[in-house]
């Protein structure tokens, strides 16, 4: 059957249920998109074709029998390869680790979805340490934007973001810690969620960082959640399990009963552009317009917060830097290597606590912010696609991070946050939107997000 790389999760699983399609030609039929694609926008550091084509070939006689693992048994699916996949090296985007060893075990996402039986293609490209909202890195080289191959993919799930534009797999595990499965997520268009903190096991934990997935369609993330969010003893910030399923009744949030409090402008961090506002803007008044009570809300980000947030990353990446040798340090790219030093190589140990004092107060801020409401509607980026060669918007390393405003402080307040395309700007380019929800209220940010693709304008065909 051609023209399966369209499929959702949900329609894989719907045909392969039927016996209408064979997991091993969809397989065959990824891969084939892969090669078809990958010289145009270099989203993925591996592929395995061989153990894609025998997990297929297992998921397809699992079928057969009428024991399949899971709905998703036999879809296929790619993985951010600072995820740790058994026999796969992770080198973490950068040259510093281009000669790093296999490693022996999955990590948590890993090993839930071989659970569930998807067919793992490969793994996908992200930049140097994942710091950079970008798709350049000094290993992989420049990751592309399908829309347009002139334009940033952002990151730094860069390749599985790229990867989902052009149909190489419904599926796709991105990883977050400051915004990298949804500034990605609005540059290509496509869905992301980052779950409530320990939501969805990782290893290693670390404050901020969450695994999510990136799909075409709210469904299909939902149905990897139900994969995915499934406590492992290796990550000590796990939630308790919560055996509700998340792809069930996503339809039925009763607008009439949602307040939304909408975000226009955080105020600090880059000017929000006039297509994005406008956006945001349209979102809010369809929302209004199904039933929703839409209020405007104040920033409640300072520059103080996002300038300690900065601060305390590049303290966290600086230390990372200096673990290396100099011969690997050498090989980090250089805009991270200044990003990362030009100050924090003279913090002291009052400057990086100051910092966290800040970042503290800005998860409390953003907890505090939502309270009045049950979500949080705003822009996911105050930008376009930039350049797709450049490490950042603006290109300055000592100003890296200014277009986090809108997505960092969820990943400190460990609230669950997504983004869904809305609209595409006057040249063709991806426009989302985001929407936060309270602490742990994963599947109510999933349901309105699924109000929002239902009320959205008419999409752009995806980019054959």
């Amino acid at each position: 059957m051609a023209g399966v790389h369209r499929f959702t999760a949900a329609r894989l699983s719907a045909a392969y249920a039927a016996r209408e399609l064979s997991p091993v030609e969809v397989a065959r039929q990824a891969i084939a998109r892969i090669e078809a694609w990958e010289p145009r926008i270099n989203a993925m550091y591996r592929i395995d074709r061989e153990g894609a084509l025998a997990a297929a070939g297992a998921a397809e006689a699992r079928w057969r029998a009428g024991r399949p693992l899971s709905p998703l048994d036999g879809v296929p699916l790619t993985i951010k390869e600072n995820i740790a996949t058994r026999g796969d090296p992770a080198p973490i985007g950068t040259r510093a680790n281009e000669d790093a060893p296999p490693q022996t075990a999955d990590a948590p996402p890993a090993s839930r979805a071989r659970e569930a039986g998807c067919v793992i293609l490969g793994k996908t490209t992200m930049p140097d340490y994942g710091m950079l909202s970008s798709g350049l890195s000094s290993l992989h080289g420049v990751t592309r934007n399908p829309w347009r191959t002139d334009r940033n993919s952002s990151g730094s799930s860069s390749g599985a973001a790229a990867a989902a534009v052009a149909g190489y797999a419904p599926l796709h595990i991105g990883t977050d810690i400051g915004g990298s499965v949804r500034l990605p997520a609005t540059h290509c268009g496509i869905f992301a969620l980052k779950p409530s903190f320990g939501r969805v096991p990782i290893l290693p934990p670390y404050m901020g960082r969450v695994a999510g997935p990136m799909t075409r369609t709210v469904e299909d993330a939902a149905l990897l959640m139900n994969v995915l969010a499934r406590p492992d003893v290796r990550d000590f910030t796990c939630l308790p399990e919560d055996e509700r399923d998340l792809a069930e009744d996503l339809e039925v949030l009763a607008p009439r009963l949602v307040r939304v409090g909408f975000l226009a402008d955080m105020g600090v961090g880059l000017p929000v552009h006039p297509e994005v506002r406008a956006a945001a803007e349209a979102a809010a008044r369809a929302l209004a317009g199904a039933g929703c009570t839409v209020e405007s809300i104040r920033s409640f980000l300072t520059e103080e917060m996002l300038e300690g947030m900065c601060r305390f990353f590049e303290a966290r990446s600086h230390h990372d830097l200096m673990q290396l040798p100099p011969a690997r340090r050498a090989r980090v790219l250089p805009f991270v290597a200044e990003w990362c030093s030009w100050r924090a190589q003279s913090f002291t140990g009052r400057d990086v606590m100051q910092a966290y004092a800040q970042v503290m107060a800005m998860r409390e801020a953003a907890v505090a912010a939502t309270l009045p409401y049950d979500f949080i509607l705003s822009p996911t980026s105050p930008i376009l696609p930039y350049e797709a060669e450049l490490p950042a918007p603006g290109n300055d390393p000592r100003d890296a991070l200014p277009h986090i405003a809108f997505t960092v402080p969820y990943n400190m307040s460990e609230q669950p946050a997504a983004s869904i395309n809305w609209a595409a700007s006057a040249d063709g380019l991806p426009i989302g939107i985001q929407v936060a929800g309270r602490r742990f209220d994963d599947q109510g940010v999933l349901r309105m997000c699924r109000l929002i693709e239902m009320l959205r304008p008419a999409q752009r065909a995806w980019p054959d």
